[in-house]
């Protein structure tokens, strides 16, 4: 069984990289890769493109035709078009139905296991000691602060660690971000100036030609 300590910080480390990326985008990920695999929902969604490229040409040629001049044509690429225009709305309707449902399902798995874990660990361990501090190295309050609520006085509580790891997860993620949008920011800056001064040089050539023409 892996230690309290790995455990509380690996659940605290999930529930950071899901705020920061976003449920919503990790949803959409994990949904493009389920469509990715070998699975009846999978095969639906290939079938509703198949559907969708289908009605889209029945459309083009419907355009194309004249309802006056080749009626008959017409009528049977109109019929065509709607019995497709049909199959396709309720294929959408079917698909966006396994949409919800996984997002819900998505959405159930990850509260149990961050929100759940969070409030369930500290409370199922709240008197178990993750380590201890050395004796006599620090003053009784501190102790205290570090047992809270229910641990040991000189251990260091499930609580307070699951604090700790919070904090400094919470910090690094925020640094990494910030480094991360300072270094798109300069990347975005320099293509700026150079194409600010590639547009500089062949301005200047066409005041050169404007001159000769003179």
């Amino acid at each position: 069984m892996p230690s309290l300590l790995v455990v509380i910080f690996a659940v605290e480390l999930f529930v950071q990289l899901v705020n920061t990326i976003g449920a919503a985008t990790i949803n959409n990920l994990l949904w493009r890769i389920a469509l990715s695999l070998p699975i009846p929902l999978s095969s639906e969604f290939a079938a509703q493109r198949k559907k969708q490229k289908d009605y889209l040409a029945s459309r083009r040629e419907l355009n194309a035709t004249s309802s006056q001049d080749e009626f008959a044509k017409w009528a049977r690429l109109r019929r065509q078009h709607d019995k497709l225009l049909e199959d396709l709305e309720k294929r959408k309707k079917e698909l966006d139905g396994s949409k919800t449902k996984f997002d819900r399902t998505l959405t159930t798995v990850r509260v149990v296991a961050t929100r759940g874990l969070q409030w369930f660990l500290p409370f199922w361990y709240s008197r178990e000691p993750m380590f201890w501090l050395p004796y006599g190295w620090f003053p009784y309050y501190v102790e205290w602060f570090a047992s809270f609520p229910r641990a040991p006085l000189g251990s260091v509580s499930i609580v307070v660690w699951q604090w700790a790891c919070t904090g400094v997860l919470t910090l690094v993620m925020e640094t990494v971000m910030a480094v991360f949008g300072l270094i798109v920011a300069t990347r975005q800056k320099q293509q700026e100036k150079q194409k600010a001064k590639q547009a500089v040089p062949a301005a200047g050539a066409g005041e050169d030609s404007k001159a000769e023409a003179r």
